[in-house]
C-alpha cells in the first residue's frame, strides 16, 4: 500500500474512532480524525484527505450530508461510508451521491482495510483515465494545430494506445516501432509521439524508405559533400541532419534493403553521421520512429530483415488496432469526416441516416481509417440532400483480403488495366491496377515488374500481400 495515502475518519464513537485510527497507522497511513461533522469539515479544508470514513448516523450533521460537503470543499477525496443495521436505502443514496465504498456494522479491521484497498485502485484507474483523457486532449490540439488532423476515437483499444504513446514521449531518444495494418494511421501515430515530446519544437521528418533508389540511399540519409561524386555541384545536408534535435520518421522500413540497414544501424547506435566524400563525422540527436505493416521479427527470421536492427527499433513497440477490432470509434469517425468534408464543399448540415450508419458498422474496412475517409468524402460528393443514404456509400467488393492473384486464363485485359477504375480517382484501386499490368508485362517476375514500376521488389511484395495477390 502506499504509505502516503492520508485518510480521515469520522464516527462519534470515540472508543471506535481511536480502534480504525490504531489499526490505519500501523499499516503505514497518514490518519486523521474526528467525531463531530464540523472538526471533519475543517480537518478536510486544512489537509484534503484522499479518504474520507464516515459513519452514517451523527449527531448534528448525519454522514449523508457531510459527504455532500465534502464533495464541495475537496472533489478529489473518496468517501467510504460506515452503515449500521437498516442503512442500506441510505447507503445507495450515499453511493449515487458520490461515495465509492461501505462497509457494515459490526465490523472487522480486515473489513476497513479492504475498502481501503478497493478505494485506492479506484483512485489509481480514476488518475490513469484523467491523465490519458488529457493527453488525449493535448494530442488532438497539438496534432490540430500542427498537421490539420486529429487522432480520432474513444475506444479501449485506443485509450490504451494514446496512454502508450502519452509515455515514450516523455523518453526523447528511445526508437518506437509503429506497426498496423495499411491505412490505420502510422505517420499519425508518429506525428502525435513527436508533438507530446520534449522535441515538438523541432523539425519531423517523414521518410519513405521503399521510394530510396539504392543508389541514393546514403546521399539522402546522411549527405554528401560538394564533388564526391559527378553530379554533387553543392554540399547536402542528409536527412539525419534536417531533423537534427527532432524526429525522423521511417515509414515502410521493411523496404530497406538490407545492405542499407547496416548502415541504418551504425548511426542508430553511434548517432554520429559522415557525408560522402568527407573524412569527418558529425553527432546527430535524432529520435527514429520507425513503422511498417508487415511483421518485422517473422521477416528478420527468414533473413529479409537484420534481427539486430529490428531489436534496435522494437526498443518500444505501439501497435495500431485495425477498425474492425474497434467498431464503436466507426460512427465517431463518421461524424468527423462527415463535418470535415461537408464543410470543405459547402455542404452544411448533412448527416447519416441509421441504415446507412447501419452498412458502415456492418463493414469491415480492409483499408482501416483511409478507407472510412474516403468512403465519407465520396459520399458527401454524391448526397444532394440532407441525409446521406444508403445509396451514398459506396464500399468495395472485394474481400477483406483483396483481390487475387491472377491465373493463367484469366489474364488482365490490357488497355482496360491501363485506365482508371470505374471509381475515378481512387488510388488503391489503380495502385492494384498497375501492379498487375506491370506483373503481366514481366511474365510474374516480381524483381522486373518492380523494376518495370520503379520500386524495390521489396515494396512490390507488400502491395501484393496489401491486395491478396498470393
Amino acid at each position: 500500500m502506499d504509505k502516503k495515502l492520508s485518510i480521515l475518519v469520522v464516527d462519534d464513537e470515540q472508543r471506535l474512532v481511536d480502534e480504525i485510527e490504531e489499526f490505519l497507522k500501523n499499516k503505514n497511513f497518514r490518519v486523521f480524525s474526528a467525531t463531530h461533522p464540523d472538526k471533519a469539515l475543517e480537518l478536510v479544508k486544512k489537509q484534503t484527505p484522499d479518504i474520507a470514513i464516515l459513519d452514517i448516523r451523527m449527531p448534528g450533521m448525519s454522514g449523508l450530508e457531510l459527504l455532500q460537503q465534502i464533495k464541495k470543499t475537496a472533489p478529489v477525496t473518496e468517501v467510504i461510508m460506515i452503515s449500521g443495521h437498516g442503512d442500506m436505502n441510505t447507503v445507495i443514496d450515499a453511493m449515487r451521491k458520490g461515495a465509492v465504498d461501505y462497509f457494515a456494522k459490526p465490523f472487522r479491521l480486515a473489513d476497513v482495510y479492504k475498502a481501503i484497498v478497493r478505494t485506492q485502485r479506484f483512485i489509481q484507474l480514476s488518475n490513469e483515465l484523467k491523465s490519458v483523457k488529457s493527453s488525449r486532449d493535448i494530442l488532438s490540439k497539438k496534432l490540430l494545430e500542427n498537421i490539420g488532423v486529429q487522432l480520432i476515437g474513444n475506444s479501449k483499444a485506443m485509450t490504451e494506445m494514446v496512454g502508450m504513446m502519452s509515455k515514450v514521449a516523455q523518453t526523447p531518444n528511445t526508437s518506437v516501432l509503429v506497426l498496423g495494418e495499411s491505412g490505420t494511421g502510422k505517420e499519425l501515430v508518429a506525428h502525435g509521439i513527436h508533438y507530446l515530446s520534449s522535441r515538438s519544437n523541432k523539425m519531423f521528418y517523414s521518410v519513405n524508405c521503399s521510394a530510396i533508389p539504392e543508389t541514393l540511399f546514403e546521399s539522402e540519409f546522411f549527405g554528401h559533400k560538394k564533388g564526391a561524386f559527378t553530379g554533387a555541384d553543392a554540399d547536402k545536408e542528409g536527412w539525419f541532419e534536417i531533423a537534427d534535435g527532432g524526429t525522423l520518421f521511417l515509414d515502410e522500413i521493411s523496404d530497406m534493403p538490407l545492405v542499407q540497414q547496416a548502415k541504418l544501424l551504425r548511426v542508430l547506435e553511434e548517432r554520429k553521421v559522415s557525408k560522402i566524400g568527407s573524412r569527418q563525422s558529425k553527432h546527430v540527436d535524432v529520435r527514429v520512429i520507425a513503422a511498417s505493416n508487415t511483421n518485422l521479427e517473422q521477416l528478420a527470421n527468414e533473413n529479409k530483415f537484420r534481427l539486430d536492427l529490428f531489436h534496435r527499433l522494437s526498443i518500444f513497440v505501439i501497435n495500431i488496432p485495425p477498425l474492425r477490432t474497434r467498431r464503436e470509434d466507426i460512427p465517431v469517425l463518421c461524424d468527423y469526416y462527415l463535418t470535415m468534408y461537408a464543410r470543405q464543399f459547402g455542404k452544411t448540415g448533412l448527416h447519416l441516416n441509421k441504415e446507412a450508419l447501419d452498412k458502415m458498422m456492418a463493414y469491415d474496412f480492409p483499408g482501416n481509417v483511409r478507407e472510412l475517409r474516403n468512403i465519407i468524402e465520396r459520399a458527401v460528393i454524391l448526397c444532394d440532400g440532407d441525409v446521406l443514404q444508403p445509396a451514398h456509400i459506396k464500399l468495395s467488393n472485394n474481400s477483406r483480403h483483396g483481390e487475387q492473384f491472377p491465373q493463367e486464363g484469366n489474364r488482365v485485359d490490357e488497355n482496360r488495366v491501363g485506365e482508371l477504375s470505374d471509381t475515378g480517382l481512387d488510388l488503391e484501386e489503380n495502385e492494384r491496377r498497375l501492379i498487375l499490368k506491370a506483373l503481366e508485362k514481366a511474365g510474374n517476375n516480381k524483381s522486373k515488374a518492380a523494376a518495370l514500376l520503379n520500386i524495390t521488389w521489396q515494396a512490390l511484395d507488400r502491395r501484393m500481400k496489401k491486395y491478396g495477390m498470393e
